[in-house]
């Protein structure tokens, strides 16, 4: 099947892939005086009294906004907010049939920093969390952290964080599977925007300490002139040899190459000059790193890629909708990261040690039984971290 092709035909005949259904009944002066005026004046004012009853009296608990603003949509980069629908409204379908969240996009016409921060804030009250989407980096980084400080429900950033997440997953079950240790590994990341700052911050908070980010530009060191300043921050605490040169220079000798970058960029000699079974994870979409028959053949032990076409997909939908509905479940007013690591930790095992192969590491993004192994996790880290409101 082209994928393509026939995604378009199905987008013409779906004309949108969520729509809204009433809960309640409306079909007699009864159930409309209930629902509606006269009776939904003392709700209205219970909250008023205490607005955390918006939580217990409206569908608030259960509602959380997809927002972006179309400047790093899905591979497809700055196409605008509207063309970042279709992927805002499969993030909603997935929200609801993974997670039962009730998700809706919000794209937002404004690419100003403080505008977008603002439009989230004003509209805070009607949600249990926010989910931000494709906004381009260094951006992502400001709005996220200033609405985590400014905003008491979770805000998460899906390309940050759920990247993070499920690749921290893959990680824990191919050094099972390898017989190496986290902290004793060396670990490459070609990609140094939004996602490969958050992946080498999550994996330093999980325990790897040997970490080294390149871009297009080359190896991130500190001190370079042409580092952003998310780079920069990134650069005290990766690469402490201070190494120089491109990706082919960092990838001699390591253990495990994580790729969110660009397409064909790592070639076979470079997994040649690697450590012994080496791992790979070329995620780059919709075209990878390195095409993941070729890996192999060059000596890849494990593979994984972003894509549904090959075994290991690497794919957020495992992370966000558990980790949602574990938040909203116990009014967590915060991710945090014992939230973010019980999420990986719980997606990793939800495959055994039987179970455990080369090419299967991770549970499929549509196993319900991983969702629900998400959710209980997060909830219950929330609730030991400090941070839920309710147990």
């Amino acid at each position: 099947m082209d994928y393509r092709k026939e995604s378009l035909i199905r987008h013409e005949q779906w004309r949108g892939k969520i729509e809204t259904v009433c809960r309640v009944s409306v079909d007699s002066r009864e159930a409309l005086s209930l629902a509606y005026t006269p009776g939904v004046a003392e709700p209205c004012m219970a909250i008023n009294a205490d607005v955390e009853k918006s939580f217990e009296l409206t569908r608030r608990w259960n509602t959380v906004p997809v927002i972006t603003d179309g400047t790093a949509v899905l591979g497809l980069g700055d196409i605008g907010p509207e063309a970042g629908m279709p992927v805002m409204e499969g993030k909603c379908a997935l929200f609801k049939a993974f997670g039962n969240v009730d998700a809706y996009p919000l794209c937002i016409k404004s690419k100003d920093t403080e505008e977008i921060i603002k439009t989230i804030k004003l509209l805070s009250g009607s949600f249990g969390g926010i989910n931000l989407e494709d906004i381009s980096a260094p951006r992502c980084f400001e709005i996220e952290t200033r609405l985590k400080e400014e905003l008491d429900i979770p805000v998460f950033h899906d390309d940050q964080h759920g990247t993070a997440i499920v690749m921290t997953a893959a990680l824990i079950n191919a050094l099972k599977l390898v017989g190496k240790k986290k902290d004793n590994i060396k670990l490459v990341i070609n990609g140094a925007g939004a996602a490969g700052i958050a992946i080498a911050k999550f994996l330093l908070n999980y325990g790897v300490t040997d970490i080294t980010i390149c871009d297009l530009k080359g190896i991130i060191c500190e001190g370079e002139e042409w580092l952003n300043t998310a780079q920069q921050e990134i650069a005290k605490l990766t690469n402490r040899e201070h190494a120089k040169g491109v990706l082919a220079d960092a990838m001699n000798g390591a253990d495990v190459f994580v790729g969110v970058s660009g397409p064909n960029c790592v070639t076979k000699e470079m997994i040649k000059s690697m450590a012994e079974r080496p791992i790979l994870f070329p995620c780059a979409n919709p075209v990878p790193e390195i095409n993941p028959k070729d890996a192999l053949e060059a000596g890849a032990f494990i593979v994984g890629t972003g894509s549904s076409e090959y075994p290991n997909q690497i794919n957020n939908v495992l992370v966000f909708p558990g980790l949602f509905r574990g938040a909203l479940d116990v009014r967590a007013k915060t991710v945090n990261t014992e939230m973010m690591i019980a999420a990986a930790q719980g997606i990793a095992g939800c495959v055994s040690d039987e179970q455990l192969a080369c090419d299967y590491i991770l549970p499929f993004a549509y196993d319900k039984t991983a969702h629900e192994c998400v959710a209980k996790a997060v909830s219950e880290a929330a609730v030991r971290s400090g941070v839920a409101k309710q147990a």
